[in-house]
């Protein structure tokens, strides 16, 4: 049984992004629902091949009946491992669309969304050991407080960690409603939704290490990507948008390259185009849609 997935966010545009080949290799680093998928497979002939991951269980049920198409149930942290593994060193184009899929935000067991009741959770791998309930309950204070600093950028993050390790002492935090009670007092009515939002993907993040993951995904590209391959990656927070920016600028995540005695700088990637965002028509169909941001590279 296929899992409910919403439409895919900037599809032919971030396809458009890969510049495909009919006879070329390439990767979905994000599967899904498999929409960024379909659409490549539907610009490939007979002789090319696409590789895809997902390291949440549900996708694999999404998966795609084509020769040419193999879904390989792993963290695109691995990514270099896994084509290995399959016999593929290098390919045509690789497209990430990063974040949390519809349908995690949508199954609310699954922890991910503030609009449900559920157990803190918000593991992208259900396999995974570390929680949203580890986080919050196990955490001390100055961990907790780089966390929502860091991955939620707010400002009130150290007095949302000091309540919740004076809070959890009484009676462990389990539920999202739980912890939605204990930081009530700075939640405001009108900024409650935005502030609730920031915390859950402060949370997110840390349990899912989704910033080390695309640090670790990205410097694997240009050596995986043949001469004149493609990089699209869609972002949906300024953290992972800085780093795609940044690296495809410069191969680096901070500073700036080394220039040779000519002033010259070697970088593995070039920027094509400008910055992509959806148009309010896409919004309005897929309210998903309103933060991401798309930017494409070329290996040199």
């Amino acid at each position: 049984m296929k899992m409910a997935y919403h439409n895919p966010v900037l599809l032919q545009e971030s396809v458009d992004g890969l510049n495909i080949k009919e006879d070329g290799v390439y990767v979905d680093v994000t599967f899904g629902g498999g929409g960024h998928s379909r659409e490549i497979l539907s610009r490939l002939g007979k002789n090319g091949k696409l590789i895809a991951f997902d390291q949440d269980k549900d996708a694999l049920l999404n998966t795609i009946d084509d020769s040419r198409f193999t879904l390989i149930n792993e963290n695109f942290r691995y990514v270099k491992r896994f084509l290995r593994f399959h016999g593929v060193k290098s390919v045509d184009g690789i497209l990430a669309d990063f974040g949390v899929s519809s349908h995690q935000f949508d199954v609310a067991d699954r922890g991910f969304s503030t609009r449900f009741e559920a157990n803190l959770d918000m593991r992208m791998n259900q396999q995974d050991v570390l929680s949203a309930y580890n986080v919050v309950n196990e955490y001390d204070e100055v961990k907790l407080r780089k966390v929502f600093w860091e991955y939620g950028e707010l400002r009130q993050a150290p007095v949302l960690a000091r309540t919740i390790a004076s809070e959890r002492k009484a009676e462990e935090i389990k539920t999202s409603e739980q912890l939605k009670q204990v930081l009530k007092k700075y939640l405001p009515p009108r900024h409650e939704n935005k502030i609730l939002a920031q915390i859950f993907q402060a949370i997110r993040i840390e349990v899912n290490q989704e910033i080390e993951v695309l640090k670790e995904f990205l410097t694997q590209t240009p050596e995986l990507l043949n001469k004149g391959g493609r990089l699209s990656c869609i972002s949906y927070h300024s953290l992972e948008d800085r780093l795609v920016k940044r690296f495809m600028r410069s191969g680096l995540f901070e500073g700036e390259p080394e220039k040779d005695v000519f002033g010259n700088i070697d970088v593995p990637l070039k920027k094509i185009g400008k910055l992509i965002v959806p148009t309010q028509d896409e919004i309005k169909l897929n309210n998903r849609a309103r933060s991401a941001k798309l930017r494409i590279a070329e290996r040199l």
